[in-house]
């Protein structure tokens, strides 16, 4: 067997002459070049970096074992949450190892499921996935989008759920958006950008959004276009008509900032012009339904933890907006109506709880769930007297249930059975505290007995960015490296949403090093109380939790075992120049304003490897037509990190192809990725 401890040898990178300017700091831009994804150049440093990482990996004893292991826990039945439209019912069921879920209708609870989509039919490698739903409210109408390749750009068609035949409609150019039917299910109203050059599809930036409506049966060609606005080449629409079909609801979205407009036009009245609702960028509007002219929001305007307003279209003066449900000490993420009720989805330390309130605000209930977890679901309209939703919790696959809104009854609609003991296994939250004396709190998972003797190997997971918030769920990929003995532990960092707005802010733009002090801090917290020791401790993250590890890593080397950065953000001095970049400004800052260049090269992973450093054992992993974070971030890091890498421990990237930022991604590719990672992790820890 060849020897997986010699050095490797890595595919030789050539530097080109490139330097920019910015505010008279004079930065060096060697890799430029791998930024052409099309080139034969780049292509062939593809060929030789993923012959050396799978190389590799492939010599790794125990990784057939585990790919094995994860194949096998992972083969059972996996469902959605049920929801109804018309006199049907529908949701996705996976049957274990199935490429993509299925979509199924039935006509009552207990009836005989019917296939309606099958996206595995779609290709023979799992790469087509369905994207997006909506179906009219008769629930005759299917409207479906479809992404290839886990790339983020949509076709969008439509099926007679009756006959699970296709209409002709097809619908190209989609981008961040859904699809919302009329009432009379004649159209529905949906988002889409201007035609791509096809060869830079997966790279050019994207702007001018524009909120059409479609009408069935007819060409796109012949969509009427309901709202755009030139003036604002960065402002995109998510157009939804509300419950009693007379209003179209236009939420006006810039970047990725939580913060957004609202405008509305009436649907009854012919010829409506959009009326401009809320027409400043101050607060997030999520829109709950209406009582007639009366509309209510879920709002985090002077209330960062969330609070509900009613806002009467025919008076909507500031001055004149209601408070219904005040600001609690708890997260309110969102909020539903069901049987005459708001249904209020709470986080309380990162983890669910659901209150029950009238439309007056007073309190009726607290949803009783199984315990410390996470809770999605309840939706519904208005006056259902039924709903469904699913708890998971890191020992829990999602079970799903059904909850009588009358009596507060919940019942087990379908629960998966998974070949372990979840009673071998227990979690704990702690608090620690971040480098500037900040309280942050951390799920720790492992097997029951564990010694804590500094010697386990240990994963070190987070985000960190966007107002996301991580909750307890259930993972395969953490069940089977618990098996293996490893100690799983998920901190919830500032810039996530876990404790409102004011969190997320303290981790965003000139604040953004507290998402990585609160990381370090975890690290140190796991090694001061003896879980594990830098030599076995690993930390992994995704998209901007790949910016986490890639700054985590250049900035305390010495901490961490081994570092596994996913579809990482790595260039933060050229992040919006690509695809929809530009929308993390609102996180991240722009390098154009000399203030946040300065906070952006202080971090910038690319820009922070220093020569003759010794860096943790890396698996950076990226896929070719991830057009979120394009790949280009993870090939110049890759690239400068094995220049500046000075130790014995790889640093290896594993190019995905035919794959996208992560949505999508077929189950065998997803087993494989995560088999390469523990593999690798067991091997270097």
């Amino acid at each position: 067997m060849p020897d997986t401890n010699k050095k490797l040898t890595y595919p030789p990178t050539h530097q080109v002459e490139q330097v920019d300017d910015y505010h008279g700091i004079l930065v060096q831009d060697p890799y430029r070049w791998l930024e052409d994804l099309d080139s034969d150049e780049t292509k062939a440093w593809v060929e030789a970096q993923n012959q050396i990482t799978f190389g590799y990996l492939n010599e790794i004893p125990v990784r057939e074992r585990i790919q094995q292991r994860l194949t096998q826990l992972w083969d059972y039945e996996k469902y959605g949450i049920p929801f109804k439209e018309g006199n049907r019912y529908f949701y996705f069921k996976n049957n274990g190892l199935q490429n993509q879920s299925v979509l199924y209708c039935l006509t009552s609870l207990d009836a005989e499921p019917r296939v309606l989509l099958d996206p595995n039919k779609l290709s023979e490698d799992g790469t087509i996935a369905l994207s997006g739903i909506d179906i009219s409210e008769d629930g005759k109408l299917l409207a479906y989008g479809l992404s290839t390749s886990g790339s983020d750009w949509q076709v969008w068609k439509v099926r007679d759920v009756e006959t699970g035949e296709d209409l002709p409609d097809l619908l190209k150019w989609i981008k961040f958006s859904g699809a919302s039917w009329t009432t009379d299910g004649q159209g529905f109203f949906y988002s889409r950008y201007d035609e791509p050059n096809q060869a830079t599809q997966f790279q050019d930036t994207n702007y001018f959004q524009k909120l059409f409506y479609h009408r069935l049966r007819t060409p796109q060609s012949e969509d009427i276009l309901i709202y755009h606005r030139p003036d604002e080449k960065e402002w995109g629409f998510s157009g939804s008509v509300t419950e009693d079909g007379r209003y179209l609801i236009i939420s006006i979205w810039l970047g990725t900032d939580p913060k957004n407009l609202v405008f509305y036009k009436d649907l009854t009245e012919p010829n409506a012009q959009v009326v401009e609702l809320i027409s400043q960028f101050d607060a997030s509007y999520s829109f709950i339904d209406n009582d007639g002219s009366v509309f209510w929001f879920r709002t985090d305007l002077d209330a960062p933890r969330g609070r509900v307003i009613a806002i009467d279209t025919t008076n909507p003066v500031q001055g004149h907006w209601q408070e219904i449900i005040p600001q609690k000490d708890e997260t309110l993420e969102g909020v539903g109506l069901l049987n005459n009720q708001f249904v209020a989805d709470y986080l309380k330390d990162a983890h669910s709880q659901i209150k029950i309130f009238e439309l007056n605000g007073s309190f009726v209930r607290e949803v009783a769930l199984p315990g410390i977890g996470s809770a999605g679901g309840f939706g519904g309209k208005r006056y259902d007297k039924e709903t469904f939703y699913s708890f998971t919790s890191f020992t829990t696959p999602a079970t799903i249930y059904r909850y009588d809104m009358v009596s507060g009854e919940s019942r087990i609609f379908r629960q998966p059975q998974v070949d372990f003991n979840p009673e071998d296994y227990e979690t704990k939250q702690v608090f620690y505290n971040s480098k500037d004396g900040t309280r942050v709190p951390m799920f720790i998972t492992h097997k029951k007995a564990i010694q804590l003797d500094g010697n386990n190997p240990t994963y070190l997971y987070s985000y960190g960015g966007f107002a996301i918030s991580l909750t307890p769920s259930f993972s395969v990929g953490v069940l089977v490296w618990m098996e293996m003995g490893g100690v799983y532990a998920m901190p919830n960092l500032r810039g996530g949403g876990e404790y409102g707005e004011e969190w997320h802010q303290a981790g965003t733009k000139l604040k953004k090093q507290n998402v990585f002090d609160d990381f370090i801090c975890a690290g140190e917290w796991l090694i001061a109380n003896k879980y594990t020791s830098s030599a076995k401790l690993a930390i992994g993250g995704g998209s901007n939790g790949g910016l986490l590890v890639g700054a985590c890593m250049t900035q305390r080397p010495d901490l961490f075992g081994a570092a596994l950065p996913a579809v990482g953000v790595m260039d933060m001095l050229r992040f919006h120049k690509f695809t929809i970049g530009w929308a993390w400004i609102s996180e991240y800052g722009t390098p154009d304003n000399p203030e946040e260049f300065k906070a952006l090269y202080a971090y910038s992973p690319l820009h922070n490897l220093k020569p003759g450093t010794s860096y943790p054992a890396t698996l950076i992993t990226t896929a070719d037509t991830d057009d979120r974070v394009v790949p280009i971030h993870s090939f110049k890091f890759a690239a400068a990190l094995q220049a500046a890498h000075a130790g014995e421990k790889p640093v290896v990237i594993r190019i995905e192809t035919k794959a996208g930022h992560g949505a999508g991604k077929p189950t065998t590719k997803i087993i494989e990725e995560i088999a390469d990672r523990w593999a690798f992790l067991v091997r270097e820890l």
